[in-house]
């Protein structure tokens, strides 16, 4: 098994983005970070031990990635491949 796999592929495989162009777009528009790093492309390489950070759907998901995934697998495997490393905070304004 390879020691990387592009971001899009990963944020797919684990069911964090619903299609592979959504995770695409994820890591182009560059609101994605691997280990503080700015990524403006989908085919950044991602390792075990990296850091990701991303605000998706009203919240900023920080994740260290446990496993890089061979397929897009049921959820509970899916989510076997990370952990989440912050409780989810709103992005909404007004929430303490």
């Amino acid at each position: 098994m390879a020691d990387t796999m592009r971001i899009d592929m990963f944020l797919w495989f684990v069911r964090l983005a619903k299609t592979r162009s959504i995770a695409q777009a994820l890591a182009c528009d560059g609101r994605l970070r691997i280990d503080g790093r700015r990524i403006e492309r989908s085919a950044a390489p991602v390792r075990v031990g990296n850091i990701l950070t991303f605000a998706l759907h009203d919240r900023v998901r920080v994740l260290r990635v446990e496993a890089l995934p061979t397929r897009r697998g049921p959820a509970p495997e899916a989510q076997g491949c990370y952990q989440e490393l912050v409780a989810n905070v709103s992005t909404a304004n007004g929430i303490d």
